[in-house]
């Protein structure tokens, strides 16, 4: 019988030498990594060589492979307030540059040759409508949001979701999304909330210019007021409903102080998303330096306005504004809260007044082609473009997912606050004292 050898420490070179088989796996590991990271970039070389070296055709390119995803325009109270949304007495298929006065700036010839991917449309309710018809109203502009979308579906998408941006961009089309501007919207009800969600609203800007019974606007920065001290406590819970909604907080308009409330309730990425650096235009609808410090550390996305009266101030105002401005106001956001913190909030259709060179819709390639020269990387164009956002709301659709089983907040808000104490515009069908 022949002898049968077993393999022990002792006789098994492999036993005997632990060492140097930690040696050859982890060269080979090694041996591996290099070759993925020189695949990578000789991937990642060949596709930006296929890129022009010409800014601006360099900037239609990159627009063309990722969504410019553009986070306030105004076009849908341009159509309440000249057409009363009767959207049989306007074809977006034509210029509407003498049809909404001194506006006039958003149509859809000028939207394709802007390159646009994605578009918030602002659902803005006036002040005026608070404690009166402001649920109306906002019905009202969704409406005529989602109708003007299927009008045009050769152009536009309605899409409620990050993947949804991806899909109608991959389609060519626009994809059209839905920003609540004003907090006052939901008339102080978390079910009005969750109704607005259910109707396609991505995000809820807090406030406008004028302060809701829970929050503060921007206008106490000015006198160093307040009324409810930034976000009252049943403000937080809005916070924490948006949250579990998925909706995106938008804190353009809102107080410094509300903004720090914000920032330190929130479970999600927050936005602004029409609003500009402080530091460079010291308007109190912009970002000071602490707050994007915050938005830094939070994952959120600051997308720059081009408003005049935002972007062209003291300390560092000029005779005229131009584009060049509101490249400094980018430049700037990406050097003191990141690269990843920065994105586009036109607000076109909702000021007057423009930079030259960013007159309406069909110029976003001239601003994308200014970073180029300044030099920006092609993914850091990206990033500008439409990835922070992007990735900013999926990480609230993310938070979402986490808390399913977090039941809806019914808290209602106090008969005796202020704001609710005299308010005839209201029915009440539960009375506490007959429970």
């Amino acid at each position: 019988m022949a002898d049968i050898k077993v393999r022990t420490k002792e006789t098994d070179t492999w036993y005997r030498q632990p060492r140097n088989r930690w040696v050859i796996i982890g060269v080979t590991i090694a041996i591996l990594l290099l070759i993925i990271i020189i695949v990578v970039a000789v991937v990642t070389s060949k596709d930006s060589s296929k890129l022009s070296s010409d800014p601006l055709i360099r900037a239609q390119q990159l627009m063309k492979r990722v969504p410019l995803v553009d986070g306030h325009n105004d076009l849908p109270w341009q159509l309440k307030t000249n057409f009363d949304n009767r959207l049989g007495d306007i074809s977006l298929e034509e210029s509407t540059a003498d049809k909404f006065g001194e506006y006039g700036h958003t149509d859809i010839p000028r939207l394709r040759q802007g390159l646009i991917g994605a578009q918030f449309w602002a659902a803005y309710v006036s002040c005026e409508s608070q404690f009166k018809d402001a649920v109306r109203f906002v019905l009202e502009q969704i409406d005529v949001i989602k109708r003007f979308s299927a009008q045009y579906p050769d152009t536009f998408e309605f899409v409620t979701s990050v993947q949804g941006i991806w899909d109608a961009f991959n389609a060519g089309k626009i994809g059209s999304l839905i920003g609540v501007e004003g907090g006052h919207a939901i008339d102080s009800q978390l079910g009005n909330l969750r109704m607005l969600y259910e109707l396609g609203t991505r995000y809820m800007t807090i406030t406008h210019s004028c302060d809701t019974p829970w929050a503060d606007n921007w206008m106490h920065n000015i006198e160093n007021t307040t009324a409810s001290g930034g976000l009252s406590e049943w403000g937080e819970i809005v916070i924490h409903e948006m949250n579990r909604l998925g909706m995106l907080i938008d804190l353009s308009h809102v107080s410094f102080e509300t903004m720090r409330d914000v920032l330190r309730v929130t479970q999600a990425p927050v936005i602004f998303s029409h609003s500009s650096a402080f530091a460079i235009c010291a308007h109190n609808r912009n970002v000071p330096d602490d707050i994007l410090e915050k938005v830094k550390e939070n994952g959120g996305v600051v997308m720059v306005n081009f408003y005049d009266k935002y972007t062209n101030c003291p300390p560092l105002n000029q005779s005229v504004c131009d584009l060049q401005q509101v490249a400094d106001h980018i430049d700037y956001i990406k050097d003191v809260c990141g690269v990843d913190c920065v994105g586009i909030g036109s607000d076109y259709d909702g000021v007057p007044t423009l930079p030259v060179g960013l007159e309406d819709v069909s110029t976003f390639p001239d601003l994308i082609s200014e970073m180029i020269t300044r030099g920006w990387s092609d993914l850091d164009i990206e990033k500008l473009l439409g990835l922070n956002l992007l990735r900013a709301f999926e990480e609230n659709e993310k938070v979402r997912d986490q808390l399913q089983s977090v039941a809806p907040y019914d808290v209602q808000l106090s008969r005796d606050h202020s704001d609710e104490a005299n308010n005839t515009c209201r029915y009440e069908v539960y009375n506490p004292e007959d429970n």
